[in-house]
């Protein structure tokens, strides 16, 4: 064991260099897949625009986190662009530069089909540091890792990576070899993290209302931010949840710890807390460390809406940015303008709706924050539909809770009016006759 780790230590040496080094491993051309969020390389992204003079058509897969230079910086297309399936704040202001540019893929399947529409070169990753038999984890992300380190390795592509004290890491996180390595350089930087949102009253009563949906022994998917951590408040009083998830978040771990979450009577994974990657506070990432409940399991398995459906008790928790009388829901642009993706979503919905006895909820505010209705008559134009209306089941927002699964254009018409805003109510009624859905 003492020489292996020897040998371990001696190519660590050989293979360690500077952000410097590893900004100039990058040519014209290159096309630059990176793990996502936790893990995704900062410190070498804060810099990739110092070479933006000296190369041309780089172009990153880059996940939805981060305010880099390249980013929103004038005159990076041609140079450094970048792009990805889900968009986070930043990404609509280099939009408008014509920095970047969206995939409309879901999450099972964006590596698997960008993969295969274009070749790329270089794999870049921050891991915590090297364990004793020479592999360094992608600790908290296994979106597409397992497909990328496997094709890096088989291919020999370029691989870089951030070496990073302060990461940590969860069951299921995929290994990159030393041997693989073709350079890396040590930082000592924060690790990513989200704040546990503070709940509105109205996100409250939604909450209230959408957790009565979900029985004991059910399986839940929800994401992050105030809404699902309304949800998990109102879920403290269940029995043997279990948890089959796009996303680790910090009140999935508070419910996991009150003994809510068991997975004891999962359909499959009994036992195990699964999901995709983890997105949440320095607390939410050291109870997932080493947890022997908690596993990450690639994206294309957990977020396959087959295998959501063999967990006949899912419940699909997932909210939205308007919806139209017929059931269509956009989840994902302003208009024309793309403001995050599809992610997991429709996957979840689809995979609950196949379930034996699954369940999908949409729960959002029925106005904006600014007093622009959520339900409306019909979509603003150019939204993207994300869960198409032959799909959603449950709808929850401030004013209570309507199934429309099953229902007809005029039922559902009537019942979206019901728990639309109450000053909204009229004009949804007379656009609707106007439209004949009643």
């Amino acid at each position: 064991m003492t020489e292996s780790r020897g040998f371990y230590a001696r190519m660590y040496e050989e293979k360690k260099g500077s952000v410097e080094q590893a900004l100039g491993l990058i040519k014209s051309g290159d096309k630059i897949w990176c793990s996502n969020n936790y893990n995704e390389p900062s410190t070498l992204f804060s810099r990739i625009h110092e070479i933006a003079d000296r190369v041309e058509n780089v172009f990153i897969y880059k996940s939805r986190i981060g305010n880099y230079p390249f980013m929103t910086m004038p005159d990076m297309d041609g140079h450094i662009n970048f792009g990805n399936y889900f968009y986070g704040p930043n990404y609509r202001k280099a939009q408008r530069l014509r920095n970047c540019t969206f995939f409309p893929v879901d999450l099972p399947n964006y590596y698997r089909a960008s993969s295969a529409h274009a070749q790329w070169d270089v794999f870049a990753a921050q891991v915590s540091p090297m364990t004793e038999d020479g592999k360094f984890l992608i600790g908290m992300n296994q979106t597409f890792e397992q497909d990328i380190v496997y094709d890096a390795l088989t291919h020999h592509k370029t691989v870089i990576l951030e070496v990073n004290p302060n990461l940590t890491w969860m069951r299921g996180a995929i290994a990159v070899p030393i041997e693989a390595v073709t350079m890396l350089y040590e930082v000592n930087t924060p690790e990513d993290t989200t704040p546990q949102i503070v709940q509105t009253e109205d996100e409250m009563r939604i909450g209230r209302f959408a957790a009565e949906i979900v029985s004991d022994g059910d399986t839940i998917q929800m994401g992050i931010g105030g809404i699902p951590n309304a949800i998990g408040h109102f879920l403290m009083d269940k029995k043997d949840l279990g948890l089959h998830t796009e996303q680790f978040t910090t009140s999935m771990a508070e419910l996991i710890r009150a003994g809510v979450i068991t997975g004891e009577r999962k359909a499959y994974d009994r036992g195990e807390h699964v999901g995709v990657f983890a997105d949440g506070t320095h607390e939410l990432y050291q109870f997932l460390h080493d947890n022997p409940q908690c596993v990450l399991k690639p994206g294309a398995e957990v977020v396959n809406p087959f295998n959501i459906a063999r967990q006949d008790h899912i419940v699909a928790i997932n909210t939205c940015i308007e919806m139209d009388l017929t059931g269509q829901v956009c989840a994902e642009s302003i208009g024309p303008t793309q403001y995050s993706g599809s992610g997991g979503g429709f996957c979840f919905t689809l995979g609950a709706f196949y379930a034996e006895h699954g369940k999908s909820i949409i729960a959002f505010p029925s106005r904006t924050k600014k007093g622009v209705p959520k339900i409306r008559a019909t979509l603003t134009p150019g939204a993207v539909v994300t869960h198409q209306r032959n799909y959603v089941d449950y709808i929850v927002t401030e004013y209570g809770v309507v199934k429309l699964k099953g229902a007809s254009v005029r039922e559902r018409a009537q019942q979206l009016i019901s728990i639309a805003h109450p000053d909204d109510r009229e004009e949804l009624t007379r656009q609707a006759r106007e439209l004949f859905y009643f």
